[in-house]
Order: C-alpha cells, then sequence, then structure tokens
C-alpha cells in the first residue's frame, strides 16, 4: 500500500508553464548552499557565543505544539507516534526532530529531512535530519514539482528516488539568517584580539629594575656581579609570590624599580563594540535583554521589541506547519486511515497568556455591565 500519495497538480496552460519554467524555478527555489559556506555559519558560531546564544533562544522561544487528528479515534496512535519516533542518532520524537530541522533553517537559510520506512516500506521508521550542503533543489515537470538530488563525496549527483518522503523548507528567498554577519564578526573578533593583545602588554605588568652604581665607589667595578645578583634575588621575590610566600627585596645602593607601561590606558572599545553588536542582533530580531545585554531600555521599549519578536517567531510558526503536518497525515496513512492532521501552537510566552486573561476579564465585565443596563431599561 502506497501511503505516501502523489499530490495533485494545478492545471495549467503548457505553453506558459513551457515559457516561463526557467524564471519561476530561479524565483521560487533558492539556491543550495555550498559546503564551504555551511562551514563559515557553524565556525561563526563557534567565534560569536551571542549568536549561538540568539539562535539557541529563538528555537526555544518557538514554543511546543500539539499535532490534531480529524478523526478522535487515531488521536492517541498519533500521540504515541509523534512521541517515540525516532530521530536519527539524536533522540526521539518530532520535537527532537523540528528543533534540528529548525536549527538548520535559520542557520543556513533553508533544511531538509526525511521520511524513513522500514524493511516493509509500509511502515514509518524514524526521521532523519539531512545535510543540506549536500543537498539539489531543482524543477520537475512543472513549476510547482521539486525534484530533489544528493550530491557524494566524489561530486557525483544521484536523484531521490522518492521525493514524496523528502521534508525541505527554506526562509525567503533561501538567504540564511547568518548572512551578512560574518563581515560584522570578522571586525568584532579582531577587536577582541588586539583587547587581548594589549592586555599580554599592559595588563599583565612588568618591571624594570634598574641598579645605579655610584662612579666614585668600588661597587662601579662590581656592578655586573651586582645586577646578576639584584636580578636573582628579585626573580625569587616574584616566583614566591605565585605560591603564596610574600618576601621583601632589599638592595643597597641607588635601586630604581619601574612598572613597563603604567602610563598607557587601554583603549575604550565599548562604542565600537556595541555598535557591531547592535547590526548583529538587529539582523537576528531579538531582543537585547533576552540575551542578557543590560542597554539602557524603557518598559514600553521592551515590550515594543517583545511584540517583534512575537511576530518572528509567527513567521518561523508558518514555515514549520507544513513540515509537521506532512509527518502527521503520513502516519495516518500509513495506518490506512481517512484522516488529516493540523497543528496547534503553544503561547510564545506567559506574557501571552496574561494578556489573554486580562482581555476575558475586561470582556467579561464588559458583558455583566450590559446585562445590568438590560435588565433596568
Amino acid at each position: 500500500m502506497k501511503f505516501f500519495k502523489k499530490k495533485s497538480v494545478p492545471k495549467a496552460v503548457p505553453e506558459l508553464i513551457t515559457a516561463q519554467r526557467s524564471s519561476q524555478c530561479r524565483m521560487n527555489l533558492p539556491s543550495a548552499i555550498e559546503p564551504f559556506e555551511k562551514e563559515l555559519y557553524d565556525r561563526l558560531r563557534n567565534a560569536v557565543p551571542i549568536i549561538d546564544a540568539a539562535l539557541m533562544k529563538i528555537i526555544r522561544l518557538t514554543g511546543g505544539f500539539k499535532v490534531i487528528c480529524s478523526d478522535e479515534r487515531y488521536q492517541l496512535q498519533l500521540d504515541d507516534f509523534l512521541e517515540n519516533i525516532p530521530v536519527g542518532m539524536t533522540g526521539k520524537s518530532i520535537n527532537t526532530f523540528i528543533d534540528n530541522f529548525l536549527d538548520s533553517l535559520l542557520t543556513y537559510g533553508s533544511a531538509v529531512g526525511e521520511i524513513s520506512l522500514d524493511s516493509s516500506g509500509e511502515r514509518i521508521a524514524g526521521l532523519w535530519n539531512g545535510d543540506v550542503s549536500a543537498v539539489r533543489v531543482a524543477c520537475g515537470e512543472n513549476p510547482f514539482i521539486r525534484r530533489y538530488a544528493v550530491k557524494n563525496d566524489d561530486n557525483t549527483i544521484k536523484t531521490v528516488n522518492h521525493p514524496e518522503r523528502i521534508l525541505y523548507a527554506s526562509l525567503t528567498g533561501g538567504r540564511p539568517l547568518l548572512r551578512g554577519i560574518p563581515a560584522l564578526s570578522g571586525i568584532l573578533m579582531r577587536i577582541y584580539e588586539c583587547i587581548g593583545q594589549n592586555f599580554d602588554r599592559i595588563g599583565n605588568v612588568r618591571y624594570a629594575v634598574t641598579y645605579k652604581p655610584p662612579s666614585d665607589s668600588g661597587d662601579f667595578a662590581y656592578s655586573r656581579e651586582r645586577a646578576v645578583q639584584i636580578a636573582k634575588e628579585w626573580a625569587d621575590g616574584m616566583n614566591s609570590a605565585k605560591y603564596g610566600q610574600v618576601k621583601d627585596f632589599v638592595a643597597v645602593g641607588d635601586v630604581d624599580i619601574k612598572v613597563i607601561g603604567a602610563e598607557n590606558q587601554l583603549f575604550d572599545t565599548n562604542v565600537p563594540v556595541r555598535q557591531l553588536m547592535e547590526q548583529i542582533i538587529a539582523k537576528l530580531s531579538i531582543p537585547p535583554f533576552l540575551l542578557g545585554l543590560n542597554w539602557n531600555t524603557t518598559e514600553r521599549m521592551s515590550s515594543q521589541q517583545a511584540d517583534i519578536l512575537t511576530s518572528e517567531l509567527e513567521y518561523y510558526r508558518r514555515l514549520l506547519t507544513p513540515v509537521i503536518c506532512e509527518i502527521g497525515n503520513s502516519f495516518i496513512c500509513s495506518i490506512g486511515a481517512d484522516a488529516v492532521c493540523s497543528v496547534e501552537w503553544d503561547n510564545i510566552n506567559l506574557q501571552d497568556e496574561s494578556a489573554l486573561a486580562e482581555a476575558r476579564l475586561k470582556n467579561a465585565q464588559a458583558r455583566e455591565i450590559e446585562m445590568r443596563l438590560e435588565n433596568l431599561n
């Protein structure tokens, strides 16, 4: 039994399809990300912790969901399937698959997965998160059908035999969320590297010990031996401090001790670093206070930023909903049921819960006042 039904394609005028096929393919289908670009984004997340923290925060804030079957008789089977379905080597449940799917979607601009079947070819064995850099997407017989191919290690292209098992989604235009950030991050990393070098030069205190023997005494002839002895005792005193021992340095004669670089000051990097961070956070569309950045913001501004983040999360949910429904519908079809699935998302945060509760309270109060006025009349 084939439970992966082929979708019906809207019929169109053949001449129109032939004339517009190439242009629509270029417009609708994003270009596949190259392996070197994928590696660049991976290293970028490792090099700049705030980028990785922002993406992980977006994934967690996207929230949970529940898949609802139109036929209540199969709801328990659907819940058990989605909760215990294996997901590659990373774990179980559809939540694990969607988290990895969204992580790839945010980082690389597109994500790909596969519904794997068992040996009989009739039951779903698990889900698999694929490498989007190895997948190539092209048009099929018309602009409404995708064809998938996998690029092997030897640069050969192999066409996927069962495209109906492929789960694919992309951001608008297939542009990764991190595109444009590497240039800013390169400047930011150079600033941090310079800060480290300045601390090595200035922050790590070094001393200059100068011995000036008097020229009219016999010590001038033994100045070399005295300098070696002073250097030895000074080094011994400094090394003893590492083990908690305090030793005083005693010298005879004119000995001058100065701190090297004490008159220099470190550059103030707060302004350039903040400007770069603002650009990065603006690209990621996440409020700064969620990342622990205590910038000067008012309560109203924080509320507006939360509303903007809510709209961003709703956009990601719209991209994930068809993928979740595809998995649920495939399972329902595999057990021979004639039903469809829908997705109910949880509220994004507790602020939404309190706002809804307050709105219900005000509506109830308004209804009560209206009823009282009706009774008086």
